[in-house]
């Protein structure tokens, strides 16, 4: 891993995670680097996605575009939840409007079989994105990125994105053998992804579990927690702080520490008092509701001082939306966000 900046030591962010008293609540905003940002529509023009996760210039440039315009406290690593799979030969890509989809969807143990796992030479371009990005951020700390298994599981057997989860849940009641041998191919994809990160340099990393609300807390303990916990575990031997999000995961949300978390994020459904006595000892992440950036600026920062009086009760609070950036937000009203909460008085 190479040598840290000297002024990550002070990244509110990073003491944040770790439970250290901070000078102010830290804030990012999950996918700050994407569609809400005109300069990120005009560096995207034309390029499909994957192309442009794969590409060192464009991955460096939408990563630093939020942090340049906002100032927020952490830059989050571009790229997608399936761009691994992509990586080591999986036939999928993303489609306007759709969403990542799977030419052959996963049925069988040989389909799992055929998965090779990813090592650091599948994806040298994230090696060279994330050392270039270190460099540029100075004392910013740089977070990385993956899919948790359930969630990336769900795109490789339904082909696509769903609702339901049908043929996902047929899959983990009907063929467990085929699910625990998919969930272990992807769980390993999946930490070597973090892992190559985390050794050019990132300084934290998100595991982002999009589908996990979909699952009832037996389900999620039996045939879902081992596998993020392995992922976890694996990340945790690097010592850095591993964030666990899903969505709609009110009910899981204590599980989802358990797996391994030293922050749990959550999202606006749950009040965040709740989350935090249902977590234990460990950090929250979240949770102003996303729409709250179109209300006027007064209301919106009234109910972050909320989000931010109730992050006071946790081990270490880091501000954020309870889901991600929403496309027509206006990037003015979140730079005013970013400023209300690096400004609020915490003593």
């Amino acid at each position: 891993m190479p040598e840290q900046h000297p002024a990550l030591a002070d990244s509110a962010f990073l003491k944040a995670v770790r439970g250290e008293p901070v000078p102010h609540t830290p804030v990012w905003f999950m996918r700050q680097a994407g569609r809400s940002l005109p300069e990120y529509l005009a560096v995207r023009e034309g390029v499909g996605m994957l192309e442009s996760c794969m590409t060192p210039e464009l991955v460096v440039e939408i990563t630093l575009q939020p942090v340049r315009r906002y100032g927020v406290d952490a830059a989050i690593f571009f790229s997608d939840i399936v761009l691994p799979l992509k990586a080591v030969g999986v036939d999928l890509d993303i489609k306007p409007g759709v969403g990542p989809v799977v030419a052959h969807p996963v049925r069988t143990l040989d389909d799992v079989e055929r998965i090779p796992d990813l090592t650091p030479e599948h994806v040298p371009y994230i090696t060279e994105s994330v050392r270039t990005l270190v460099g540029e951020l100075g004392g910013t700390p740089l977070i990385g990125f993956a899919g948790a298994p359930f969630t990336v599981a769900s795109y490789l057997v339904e082909g696509g994105p769903s609702k339901e989860h049908a043929l996902t849940k047929a899959m983990m009641f009907g063929a467990p053998d085929v699910w625990d041998a998919l969930m272990r191919k992807i769980a390993g994809i999946s930490a070597a992804y973090l892992e190559v990160q985390v050794e050019a340099g990132a300084s934290a990393v998100q595991l982002f579990d999009s589908w996990a609300g979909a699952l009832t807390p037996r389900d999620y303990r039996e045939h879902v927690m081992p596998h993020s916990s392995r992922v976890l575990e694996r990340i945790g031997a690097t010592g850095v702080p591993r964030i666990h999000f899903g969505v709609g995961t009110t009910n899981l949300l204590g599980l989802m520490g358990e797996a391994g978390a030293d922050v749990v994020g959550v999202d606006w459904r749950t009040p965040l008092d709740a989350a935090i006595a249902t977590v234990g000892d460990r950090s929250v992440q979240g949770n102003l509701d996303p729409t709250l950036v179109f209300a006027p600026a007064e209301v919106m920062t009234a109910r972050a001082a909320e989000v931010i009086e109730a992050g006071r009760a946790a081990r270490g609070h880091v501000f954020n939306l309870g889901h991600g950036v929403i496309p027509s937000t206006d990037p003015d009203q979140l730079k005013r966000l970013t400023d209300f909460v690096q400004g609020y008085a915490l003593s």
